[in-house]
């Protein structure tokens, strides 16, 4: 089990033989750029590498019509002119000899992977494809697109594997139509597109694109559509899209499997998309859907045409799939005003359809959002100078940054006493060292709970576990601690993190654990305690919430409160304390270990009182090694107490925390 990366050498064959500005973007470099980084950063050969087939005409009719499948075998034997001729009847298209055998061959790799995944020889994988296919339509070639491979898988799923529920995130700055057409009637599909929209005037200039198009008869509210109306949108703006609405609506459709239309002109430095998200980003996008559909995501290449940035960002994304820590998102993380007016409109226009936006406080979507008012020009995508400054700061950014090395030890667990009914990954490791006993002593002086020797044994193996973590030698760690001392245990695992050089420490704290007295509120650390009587945040850096009880309540909390904050805040290290009635259940505590593994570029260092280390340690640890996190069950909606408790949370902190915001301030207000 493992990570699949599909291929075909023959992919690389077309290319652009007449004169075509338009077109001459998609050329065969695209796939070599990307397997030269994946091989130079080692990423290949931790990969079990399938060599694509190609798709049966009867598999491309599960999308496709057969005049339409017989008109493209037909391009085999056609001249450069007739090609060209043909080529000149789609928008943005053109036909090579071997189209016919590399669009078939595209199709097939998905098929391949889908395949893979669902029979379980691996957990996911990425198939590395040209021609793209997310505007390829049921008898129309469109934007580079030929056969349209992700629905083609995604209709084979549904068909060969019994699948119900499929969703399909196209995260290519162009929106995919052709996916949207052919199951925009469909409940089984959630399609998820973003894309530069700029109020209908980039192509493929369709009203169809905007974020009041949701689909049509037994699938309308299964088309999500977020447009963006400005060029330079970052990190944050694709980090609030997920957290704010594709993950609720994906949490609450409930997937068996995630297809993404891996299109990476949405990075910066693109020609295309004129946007400013770094490579990073794919990383912590990837391991966000990784939590649903039991981790079951295939990724397939569509877009992205500045080579180095395609390059990165396709490395960061397989690194994310074989299940290595996200790197740190560069810089601080502010939604701009324009994609929150687009997230707000997509929010409203989805609302009708969905409990989990319906139970939020959704206001009107805003008219700059859903188009250009009367007489307001419309922005201008910038070009010459500010295209070339753009690619300066890539340049910069790119040769600064390396790939961050997975560090020897993923995860370890340190147990305060054998467990022989404990089932570990085999790479995890048991920790028996522990700090000298002295030094344990000296942390352990002002707290008389830790005096026993049970627990002073326990806080010897904690200092050591995050001592490892710190000095970059284990990813990530679960240590038990006695229930008596977990409120000392904690304080001290706080001091000395901020000690050993950790800058910025998240503390998630559930159970009977109090925030100690004398933490100074200096900014370095951020305590958020979830499983008080009432909702309160005496500083922004001090926030309590009580523990919701129904499974929408909770994925409410971690979405809309626990991942804003830890992104916003940025720690270099997160603490996850279980203590004494801490109300988890398994599926819970791993999703939210899971999830905390990006904020801090894995360092997630998880306590667990004693009585729930058996339960608990094995699951904690497969989510911090990578694994997906187990279902939470059906979907239940909040119960009116949370959403009241969260909406007035959310309203103290918002001027503070960005990235808690879901609409513009003055809509907030």
């Amino acid at each position: 089990m493992g990570t699949a990366l599909v291929y075909h050498e023959d992919m690389t064959a077309p290319r652009l033989l007449w004169d075509d500005p338009e077109c001459e973007i998609e050329c065969p470099e695209r796939l070599t750029a990307v397997l030269d980084r994946l091989r130079q950063c080692g990423l290949e050969q931790r990969c079990l590498r399938l060599s694509a087939r190609e798709a049966s005409e009867a598999e491309l009719g599960l999308v496709h019509s057969p005049e339409y499948v017989a008109l493209v075998r037909g391009t085999q034997v056609l001249g450069k002119g007739e090609l060209q001729a043909l080529s000149r009847q789609y928008d943005a298209v053109y036909f090579h000899p071997s189209t016919f055998h590399c669009a078939r061959l595209a199709a097939g790799a998905a098929l391949q992977l889908v395949d893979a995944v669902l029979l379980g020889a691996v957990h996911n994988g990425l198939a590395l494809v040209r021609p793209p296919g997310h505007h390829s339509q049921r008898a129309a070639a469109n934007g580079f697109c030929v056969f349209n491979n992700v629905a083609i898988a995604a209709e084979h799923a549904k068909q060969k594997h019994g699948l119900h529920r499929v969703l399909v995130v196209d995260w290519d700055i162009h929106h995919g139509q052709g996916i949207q057409y052919i199951f925009e009637d469909d409940p089984s599909v959630l399609y998820f597109s973003w894309h530069r929209y700029e109020h209908g005037r980039f192509w493929p200039f369709l009203r169809e694109s905007n974020a009041d198009a949701v689909g049509w008869g037994q699938g309308r509210g299964f088309t999500v559509n977020l447009p963006w109306n400005q060029v330079g949108m970052g990190n944050a703006d694709y980090m609030a899209a997920f957290l704010h609405l594709l993950l609720p609506l994906a949490f609450e459709f409930d997937p068996e499997l995630v297809l993404v239309s891996a299109g990476f002109d949405s990075a910066i430095g693109d020609p295309e998309g004129q946007m400013q998200a770094t490579p990073e980003c794919f990383a912590h996008l990837t391991q966000l859907l990784q939590v649903l559909a039991g981790g079951r995501v295939c990724a397939v290449l569509e877009g992205g045409y500045h080579l180095e940035s395609l390059a990165q960002s396709v490395c960061m994304t397989v690194q994310a799939l074989l299940g290595d820590p996200a790197p740190p998102l560069p810089g601080p993380l502010m939604p701009c005003q324009s994609a929150l007016e687009s997230i707000q409109s997509v929010r409203a226009a989805q609302a009708p359809h969905w409990v989990s936006l319906q139970q939020q406080d959704v206001v009107a979507a805003l008219s700059p959002s859903a188009r250009s008012p009367e007489g307001r020009p419309l922005p201008v995508p910038p070009g010459g100078r500010a295209c070339e400054a753009a690619a300066a700061v890539l340049s910069s950014l790119l040769d600064q940054r390396r790939l961050h090395p997975t560090p020897p030890v993923r995860t370890a667990v340190a147990l305060t006493a054998p467990d022989a009914t404990l089932v570990l990954p085999p790479d995890v490791l048991h920790q028996e060292k522990s700090a000298p006993r002295e030094e344990a002593e000296t942390w352990a002086r002002p707290h008389a709970s830790l005096a026993p020797d049970e627990a002073l044994a326990a806080l010897g193996k904690l200092l050591y576990l995050l001592d490892g973590i710190l000095d970059g030698q284990v990813s990530s760690g679960i240590a038990a601690i006695p229930a008596s001392a977990a409120v000392a245990i904690l304080d001290v695992a706080i001091r000395r993190g901020l000690s050993r050089g950790a800058q910025r420490l998240f503390c998630v704290a559930l159970g009977q654990l109090d925030r100690p007295l004398d933490l100074p509120d200096d900014g370095r650390t951020l305590w958020l305690s979830i499983g008080g009587k009432e909702a309160a945040a005496p500083s922004m850096f001090h926030v309590s919430t009580p523990l919701p009880g129904m499974t929408g309540g909770f994925l409410s909390c971690v979405l809309g409160l626990v991942l804003p904050l830890a992104y916003g805040f940025q720690p270099d290290l997160v603490l996850v304390a279980l203590g004494p009635a801490h109300g988890l259940q398994g599926p819970q505590a791993a999703l939210l270990a899971a999830v905390l593994r990006g904020p801090a570029g894995g360092r997630v260092l998880a306590l667990v009182e004693e009585e729930s280390t058996p339960q608990l340690a094995g699951v904690l640890a497969r989510v911090l090694h990578g694994e997906a996190p187990p279902s939470l069950g059906p979907f239940s909606g909040a119960a009116p107490e949370d959403v009241r408790a969260l909406r007035e949370l959310r309203r103290q902190l918002e001027p503070q925390w960005k990235m808690l915001q879901r609409r513009p301030p003055e809509a907030a207000r």
